[in-house]
């Protein structure tokens, strides 16, 4: 939970470099990177946009930037600086030192580890969470304040950080050793549920961390899965049954992708992502709404690409096309999850393509 003061939540700065000349862009990202700091409880007092043509290698922002920042933290009573762009050990250092010791400064990568905490609900997903940050942190660990001693239930410190001290590099990869094994049973106990189902196609759902995914299930199958308007509200796989027609399949709600998703997360939760990688087909849920779209749906097939399901039979769900304004759909289904419009042509799209030769059932 995070860590709360007498006056409320954390107060963050949230800061980037703009290197590529794309500003739309980069303002796009920035409000995501503000979304993410809210999904971890914070609460952003402002936002600071350094233009150069390359990342500074001391600082990242720059020396002058970085007085700057120090004195809004100073000025603004912030309790940290959340950075865009990934931080370097060296970087961060160096700006942990300009800023002083009342505040702390993390990157999104971080930050998107600390979200993962604040949801993980199962045994499972805490396992996999622990190892994603203890591989992120082993590879970053230089200083001090780099230690897993830091206190406080803040962002970034939550998770392992809050109960192990002065752990260094041989530790961290014994932990790391202990918890590839218990997720390596994960795995074997998720084969084991996948046989017992083996006559039941598995349709996974994936999309862009907020496209409406447990919506959509839910809307599909009369479940009551948690759903809040914020990135990573889904962490753990749902499972739900759902009747077509001609037959019964399982949808499998996973964890919303992102562009530039940390790398130890996609490997820690490899036991969690085998819901997409050994389903028989899936389904792609689009924010129809979102008029960068098709910059998240690129992020979420070049993810799909990476883990070895790319070439799985899939249905596009454009979701949310009751609120969404000039756009035209050449391929897929337009749904509404909240209204119910277009569920009947996606049950008989999903029927379709698993009657299809392409249709598999998992191994």
């Amino acid at each position: 939970m995070l860590h709360r003061t007498a006056e409320g939540p954390q107060r963050v700065i949230l800061a980037g470099v703009e290197t590529d000349g794309d500003r739309r862009l980069f303002d796009v990202e920035l409000d995501e990177l503000a979304a993410l700091a809210r999904a971890a409880g914070a609460h952003v007092v402002e936002r600071v946009v350094q233009r150069r043509p390359k990342l500074d290698p001391s600082t990242l922002v720059g020396a002058g930037k970085a007085d700057e920042l120090a004195a809004l933290v100073r000025e603004l009573k912030a309790d940290g600086i959340i950075m865009l762009n990934t931080l370097r050990p060296r970087q961060r250092a160096a700006l942990e030192k300009i800023v002083g010791d009342d505040a702390f400064v993390l990157d999104r990568n971080v930050l998107i580890l600390d979200i993962f905490a604040r949801h993980a609900r199962t045994a499972e997903g805490k396992l996999q969470v622990e190892l994603a940050q203890l591989r992120h942190r082993a590879a970053n660990l230089i200083g001090a304040r780099d230690s897993l001693s830091r206190l406080g239930g803040g962002i970034g410190t939550r998770g392992p950080g809050e109960t192990k001290l002065e752990v260094d590099r041989r530790r961290i990869r014994l932990r790391i050793s202990h918890l590839e094994g218990d997720l390596e049973q994960v795995r074997k106990r998720r084969r084991e549920q996948r046989r017992t189902r083996a006559d039941t196609p598995v349709v996974a759902l994936v999309g862009y961390t907020n496209a409406g995914k447990s919506s959509l299930l839910n809307a599909l199958t009369g479940a009551q899965v948690f759903v809040a308007d914020q990135p990573f509200a889904t962490l753990d796989p749902t499972l739900r049954k759902l009747q077509l027609d001609d037959r019964t399949v399982i949808l499998a709600d996973t964890v919303g992708f992102i562009s530039d998703l940390p790398k130890e997360l996609v490997a820690a939760f490899r036991a969690t992502l085998e819901e997409v990688t050994g389903a028989s087909m899936l389904l792609h849920v689009i924010d129809a709404s979102n008029p960068f779209w098709q910059r998240q749906r690129e992020a979420v097939e070049t993810l799909l690409a990476q883990l070895g399901a790319g070439d799985i039979p899939t249905v596009v769900a454009w979701n949310k096309t009751d609120i969404a304004t000039d756009v035209s759909f050449s391929e897929g289904v337009a749904v509404s999850a909240k209204t119910g419009a277009g569920l009947p042509s996606l049950r008989k799209a999903i029927e379709e393509t698993l009657k299809g030769p392409i249709g598999r059932i998992p191994a």
